[in-house]
């Protein structure tokens, strides 16, 4: 079985490069659109690399530290450091790839739509790939060389998740920061002041608003699902060793591999059916790997758990069908076709306060359906296989079910920003208007499906951190938490103000970089002569240059916040009684996801109302563009931005990197105990 794992991690890569491929024989095009292509390679690719440069020193601090003072020393030092490069290579992986396919969707669509689809996704599914090809080979190459021959190394693996989700938080901070920044600048200066349409080459952080879309979602995103990956497969072979031996390590591992062929195979389907419907031909695509994924943990639990199969596979089989229910949701809240985004854009009329108003209700809203789906999901998976130790694996198979389809989610999400730069190229290129007429209804629907990632992702984590809880608890030998008992109180709520505190820290991180984006903005349209009329070039660097500066800048408080929030108050604790120390983290993790989920919940779905409120507007409705009513919704899609794309995705790493670094602070105070 584990040669089999490991095969599927290297076939996944495979195909990825396969893709790769088949998108860099496309032509790109005309020279200009090779212009704008190359100038948005540049910018995100000389964001990755100051980004990383700047982690490498957090990252040797951190290996020095593990392999120093934790259990299994050097073990879990090479496991952090694996699972830190892993992420980077997955981040480097899609970005590459996703800036250069942005041209070529763009030629694309001067032919036909179902092509331009089709390089989109091949774009966005190298992305899908690599996540969880590394990711399995990533857990499985370390299960091999670390824990295959002794049972009792397994926690070892813990730091890879570590690496994992400290490169997920910074990416996705740093990311978030960098895209919103210049979104936040080219929006206001561009549409509101100087009344120039979206895209339009005159705006000099048009081109910085285009590299964000990558840092942000591509690298992003893909950085956030490798880190839930990761974490949910080693909390799930954590769990299942102490429960059932081999078969309980062994198939969380199997249904990652069962998803990557599923996977595969849905991508397969995007290209027959309806040429003129990209929407139809990504659900198929998502539907297919659903229903494989099932089929394949039926098999896997009657072959590898018999005396157990009913119970586990329904764990299974229940957060797949929550990845279902959860983006039907979302897409209810955040799409035009419904009735909330539309009520979003009727209260437009009468301001942009209303809209802020209606927009931010329509986000509160939003957290109950997916609340009640998470605590539905797992109540079942705890309490069909039987509860206890039994109910806290079912949790982390369910997590595990809804991970399985990580592939096709991250391809699907990756898939929006190639197509909103194709878009972006279409404008500053000067072609037919017609070209743009595809490409917006390519962006249009990515917009829906990055707004279903989001949600998928942050029902990921939740059920992620629950199964890191689970983990957190056998390692910290913690029978209960008893909430009468002040210090799990304080902790409680300490831990839920770490997610408050860490929006605030990013939201202001935005702010003072948009500040600053918009000031180079107003200077060059009031300084650069002829650049209204279109008669000269924007300098569109000297704006890539401060997204960069900010993000990296930024990017760094909030990324330690919560990781060293753990650090300092369990050994803060720990210095006067370990037991108690162990009790607190315990509430600090309960607090932090609760919040950490209801607050991305809010913010994701708010921001993605906003903006697709905006784009209803723009269709023609409520007098179309440049109406009292679209200059309200531009004010209310600006909010959003780093609601949706800056603070709420980021927290998905926040509650997952307490819990993993929970996983190794744990043994040390344990020992401390004993």
């Amino acid at each position: 079985m584990i040669t089999f794992i490991v095969a599927v991690g290297i076939i996944a890569l495979i195909f990825a490069l396969y893709l790769s491929k088949s998108v860099l024989k496309e032509s790109m095009g005309t020279d200009k659109m090779k212009e704008i292509s190359e100038a948005i390679q540049e910018g995100a690719m000389a964001f990755l690399n100051r980004q990383y440069k700047t982690l490498l020193p957090i990252a040797i601090v951190i290996i020095v530290l593990l392999a120093l003072f934790t259990e299994f020393g050097i073990a879990s030092a090479i496991a952090f450091a694996v699972g830190a490069l892993f992420s980077t290579l997955a981040g480097y992986m899609g970005m590459y790839i996703a800036t250069r396919a942005n041209a070529r969707t763009t030629n694309a669509a001067q032919t036909s739509l179902k092509k331009a689809l089709g390089i989109a996704f091949k774009g966005g599914s190298v992305m899908g790939m690599g996540v969880v090809g590394l990711g399995l080979l990533g857990v499985s190459l370390l299960y091999i060389f670390v824990a295959n021959q002794n049972p009792d190394m397994i926690p070892a693996i813990d730091s890879f998740a570590f690496g994992a989700s400290l490169i997920a938080l910074f990416a996705r901070v740093g990311g978030g920061i960098f895209t919103k920044a210049a979104d936040v600048g080219a929006d206001l200066v561009g549409k509101v002041e100087a009344g120039i349409p979206e895209d339009d080459p005159r705006n000099p952080a048009v081109i910085a608003d285009n590299v964000g879309d990558n840092v942000g979602d591509v690298a992003g995103m893909g950085a956030d699902l490798f880190e839930s990956f990761a974490a949910t497969s080693i909390a799930a072979m954590l769990l299942g060793s102490a429960l059932l031996g081999t078969a309980g390590v062994m198939l969380p591992m199997m249904l990652g591999a069962a998803g990557i062929v599923a996977s595969i195979i849905g991508t397969l389907f995007i290209y027959t059916g309806d040429d003129s419907n990209p929407q139809s031909s990504l659900n198929r695509s998502l539907y297919t790997s659903f229903i494989l994924s099932s089929i394949a943990a039926f098999l896997l639990t009657k072959y590898m758990l018999p005396d157990h199969q009913f119970q586990f596979y329904i764990a299974i089989q229940v957060g797949l069908v929550a990845n279902i229910l959860i983006g039907i949701i979302t897409e209810y809240f955040t799409s035009s076709k419904f009735k909330p985004v539309q009520k979003i854009a009727d209260s437009s009329n009468t301001g942009s306060a209303t809209n802020v108003i209606y927009g931010f209700s329509v986000g509160l809203e939003s957290t109950a359906l997916p609340i009640l789906v998470i605590i539905g999901t797992v109540a079942v998976a705890y309490f069909v296989p039987g509860g206890g130790e039994n109910g806290f694996y079912g949790i982390a198979l369910a997590a595990m079910g809804m991970l399985s389809m990580a592939g096709t989610i991250v391809a699907i999400d990756a898939y929006g920003p190639i197509a909103d730069n194709a878009g972006g190229i279409a404008e500053m290129a000067g072609l037919d208007p017609e070209v743009r007429k595809i490409t917006d209804k390519l962006d249009s629907v990515g917009n829906t499906t990055a707004a279903i990632a989001k949600g998928f992702a942050i029902g990921s984590a939740a059920i992620t951190a629950v199964a890191l809880f689970s983990a957190f608890a056998q390692r910290a030998e913690l029978l209960t938490l008893d909430i009468l008992n002040p210090l799990i109180l304080l902790g409680l709520f300490f831990g839920a103000m770490i997610p408050y505190l860490f929006c605030s820290l990013a939201m202001r991180a935005v702010s003072t970089a948009a500040f600053d984006m918009i000031t180079e903005v107003r200077r060059q349209f009031r300084e650069i002569p002829g650049l209204l009329e279109g008669t000269a070039k924007a300098d569109s660097k000297k704006c890539i240059d401060i997204s960069t500066k900010a993000a990296i800048k930024q990017m760094i408080l909030p990324g330690i916040l919560a990781p060293a929030s753990i650090f300092v108050v369990g050994f803060g604790v720990a210095a006067f009684n370990p037991e108690a120390a162990l009790q607190v983290i315990g509430g600090m993790l309960v607090g932090g996801t609760a919040s950490g989920v209801l607050l991305a919940l809010t913010m994701s779905n708010a921001g993605g109302a906003w903006d697709n409120a905006k784009k209803y507007i723009e269709e023609g409705h409520h007098g179309g563009k440049g109406s009292e009513a679209h200059k309200a919704a531009v004010v209310g899609d600006t909010i959003g931005d780093p609601f949706k794309d800056t603070a709420g995705p980021s927290l998905n790493a926040v509650i997952k990197v307490m819990g993993t670094i929970s996983l190794i602070v744990a043994p040390i105070i344990a020992a401390m105990i004993h």
